[in-house]
C-alpha cells in the first residue's frame, strides 16, 4: 500500500475501529502501522489571521524605529504596509487571504535594497516571532518563505 493510501481518512477510520475492537476483546496488540496526523497549514499553526496581524503590527513598528532601515518607511502609509504584509503572510502560509499588492519584484523595483538591508528586515521578523513565542519549526518555515523572496527584493549586494 502506498503512503497516501495509509493516510487516507477511510483507512484511518478502519484502522482505528480494528484497534478499538482488538482492545475491547482484551487482545492488547499494538498497531503495526503508525499513522501521522494530517498536518495543519502553517497559517493555522501560526494562529490564523489574528495572530499574523499582531506579529506584522509589531514587526512593522520595529522597522520604522530601526536607525538603519527606518528611513525607507518614513513616507510609507504604515496602515497599508501592515495590511499588505498581513495579507501576504496569510496567503503565503496557506490561509484564505488574497494578497492584493504587486508582486515582490515590481513592488521593490528601483528601491535599490541591499542584501544587508534585507537581512536587517529579516532579523526584525525573526525577533518579532521570538517575542510572540512562535515555535521554532513555524519560525523556520516562515523565514524560508520570506527568504525565497530575497531574489525579487534585493537589487544590489
Amino acid at each position: 500500500m502506498s503512503q497516501k493510501t495509509l493516510q487516507s481518512k477511510p483507512f484511518t477510520g478502519l484502522l482505528m475501529a480494528l484497534y478499538a475492537a482488538t482492545l475491547s476483546m482484551g487482545m492488547l496488540v499494538p498497531p503495526t502501522i503508525t499513522l501521522a496526523e494530517e498536518k495543519a497549514s502553517l497559517y493555522d499553526r501560526l494562529g490564523g489571521k489574528g495572530a499574523i496581524t499582531a506579529v506584522v503590527d509589531v514587526f512593522a513598528d520595529r522597522l520604522v524605529a530601526d536607525p538603519q532601515v527606518g528611513g525607507r518607511f518614513a513616507s510609507a502609509d504604515l496602515k497599508r504596509f501592515k495590511m499588505l504584509n498581513t495579507e501576504l503572510v496569510c496567503m503565503a502560509t496557506g490561509g484564505p487571504c488574497q494578497y492584493p499588492g504587486q508582486d515582490m519584484k515590481k513592488a521593490h523595483n528601483g528601491m535599490r535594497i541591499s542584501e544587508k538591508e534585507f537581512n536587517i528586515v529579516a532579523g526584525h521578523l525573526k525577533a518579532t516571532l521570538r517575542k510572540f513565542k512562535v515555535p521554532r519549526q513555524e519560525q523556520k518555515e516562515l523565514m524560508g518563505i520570506i527568504g525565497s523572496l530575497q531574489k525579487d527584493i534585493v537589487e544590489r549586494s
